[in-house]
This record gives C-alpha cells, structure tokens and sequence, in this order.
C-alpha cells in the first residue's frame, strides 16, 4: 500500500472506483509530467446519497463545502485510475472550482475550500495550489460544485 494510500485508510477515506466520464470525452489526458484531468463532481456519501442544488438557496456554505470535500475524493479516486498509485502526485498545481450558486451568493471561495483543505491534509505541502473560484448559474445534474485539476507527475 502507498504512503498516501494509508494516509487515506488512516483519514477513514475509502476511495471509489474512478467515475466515468458522462459524455463525449477523455477523463485525463497527460502532458509531459501535467495530468489535466475533467471536471468531476462530488462523490456518493458513505449512505449513498449524493448532494444537488444551488449553493446560498438549497445548499448552505457548509454544505456546499462538504459538496467540494466530496469532489476531492472523486479526483483522488480519479488520478487513483489514472496513475495507479497517488504516491506519482508530485505537486497539485491548480484547482478550477465551478460552484452552481444562487445569483447573489459571493462565498465561492469558502465552498472550494472543502477541495482545498482535503488536497493540503492528503498531499501536504504537494498539496498547496493555485485555485480559481467561480459561480455558475448552473451545473450538470444539479451538482453543486464541479472541479478541474491539474497535477504534477512523477514518471
């Protein structure tokens, strides 16, 4: 098991298996040592559940960044499928973070920050990256967040 695998078992994470992509397009696509990976949404709850809506109307801040934490597991599961084993993340270089929020909501970046903080707790200071924050008047399916990554990788 990996270093980061084990710091995931030992965050009580489990990942799931790298979401497939919902149209006409490539999951990741690699560049030299830069993975770019496509926007993901949240990952299911432990309960299977999964949240929808606009955050600042159906979703609080709070629940908008459980939303984005939940993304993060959908990249970690995603260059998990990708790279075979996350120890190959050499640096997250940059987050864009799309929230689906209400037209007077302005809290972007605190909803992000569930991406952010999850990156940072798992990858360290590998983890610390450049990020855009950004609200949508809306989203596929109703998702509350959508993320694109991009990574730094080791051969």
């Amino acid at each position: 098991m990996s270093a980061i695998e084990a710091k995931l078992e030992e965050m009580g994470i489990e990942l799931p298996d790298s979401p497939a992509p919902m149209a006409n397009y490539v999951p990741a696509v690699r560049t030299g040592n830069l993975l770019y990976l496509a926007g993901l949404g949240p990952a299911a709850r432990p309960d299977g559940t999964s949240p929808t809506g606009k955050v600042g109307q159906d979703l609080s801040v709070e629940e908008g960044y459980e939303a984005a934490r939940l993304t993060g597991i959908n990249i970690l599961a995603r260059l998990k499928g990708e790279l075979g084993d996350l120890d190959r993340v050499n640096r997250v270089v940059k987050l864009l973070s799309m929230v689906n929020a209400a037209t007077d909501f302005t809290q972007q970046p605190a909803v992000a920050n569930g991406c952010s903080d999850l990156m940072v707790e798992v990858f360290g200071d590998k983890g610390k990256h450049a990020r855009s924050a950004v609200g949508m008047g809306s989203l596929p399916n109703n998702i509350p967040i959508e993320i694109e990554v991009i990574v730094e990788v080791a051969d």
